[in-house]
């Protein structure tokens, strides 16, 4: 893939999809309900029709850093402007904390921690690479997108109003003040879901940031650069498919090696060879559960080969 696009990107997840989060604020690549479904957000592919999810400021030149809360793929944007600092906290609640929201979750909390900001927000989903005509509904607390096959929920405290088949907001949050907004999948007619509360979403929070550490409280590693080798074991760890034991190549597709290049190919499926390199390189740091899952899902695929008897 081209290496000098993504490395512009932070990714979440929770082992069954994963969204990439630009540096300035916008998830521009997220498939749902699953990994290899149809994108709901694919800007990384097509900036003006792929659809984005973008919560930025509203004015001012914006400085971006990210990095995650240590020990989680729980990501922090950071933005700094000449009003103030504020930060996007995203996150795919994982465990006990997924259960609760509904149908695959994914919270992004704006906070101010110095000055007041004006930020804009804007959700704008273009269904099944964009190919799909889709409904918006402003309600109560948020908003709904129907499209053939797939609803959407947008849930937030934030009053939204329609434009062009998305929803936006301009809002102002001063020091220590929060923003919630929970995107999932709904089913027709459950409306938009109900926005967190601060006390529901504190508690979300925490659930995902403790399943994440007690993950990789399990990895054995001891030697140098310890923090970059949790780190590429917890991105290892996302893209393993939950329901399955399997284990992706990568979570996106059409993006060439090089811009304009032909190598544009899906890599949201498994490749044997590279899972193995993936399996050998948890198995060797102590975690061992993924080794266990995989197997179990390359066996079962031995028992469906093709009429030619291939796999």
């Amino acid at each position: 893939m081209s290496y000098q696009l993504i490395e512009n990107y932070g990714i979440v997840g929770n082992m069954r999809t994963a969204a990439l989060v630009g540096m300035n604020g916008s998830i521009d690549w997220l498939c749902l309900p699953h990994f290899d479904s149809p994108s709901v957000f694919a800007a990384i592919l097509d900036d003006q029709k792929g659809g984005r999810f973008w919560i930025a400021p509203a004015e001012g030149d914006v400085t971006c850093k990210q990095l995650y809360w240590p020990d989680t793929n729980v990501l922090i944007t950071r933005l700094t402007t000449a009003d103030g600092v504020g930060e996007i906290t995203d996150y795919m609640p994982v465990g006990t904390a997924a259960s609760r929201l509904g149908h695959y979750p994914l919270v992004r909390r704006v906070k101010v921690v110095r000055g007041t900001m004006r930020f804009r927000v804007e959700c704008r989903p273009a269904f099944n690479y964009a190919q799909d005509e889709h409904t918006t509904e402003i309600a109560e607390h948020g908003a709904c997108f129907h499209a053939p096959g797939l609803s959407l929920g947008l849930a937030t405290g934030v009053p939204l109003t329609q434009d062009n088949g998305g929803a936006v907001a301009d809002f102002t949050l001063e020091s220590e003040q929060t923003a919630d907004f929970v995107l999932r999948a709904m089913e027709p007619g459950d409306g938009c879901g109900e926005p967190l509360s601060r006390a529901h979403a504190d508690e979300v929070f925490q659930q995902t940031i403790d399943f994440w550490r007690d993950w990789i409280s399990k990895c054995t590693y001891a030697g140098r650069w310890r923090e970059i080798v949790h780190r590429s074991a917890l991105v290892l760890k996302l893209l393993t498919f939950e329901p399955t034991g399997a284990i992706l190549a990568a979570p996106t597709c059409s993006l060439p090696e090089s811009l304009g290049g032909e190598r544009n190919w899906d890599y949201r499926y498994t490749w044997i060879r590279d899972a193995a390199f993936t399996l050998y390189a948890l198995i060797r740091i102590g975690l061992t559960d993924e080794a266990s899952g995989f197997m179990e899902w390359l066996q079962a695929r031995c028992h469906q080969p093709s009429p030619d008897g291939s796999l």
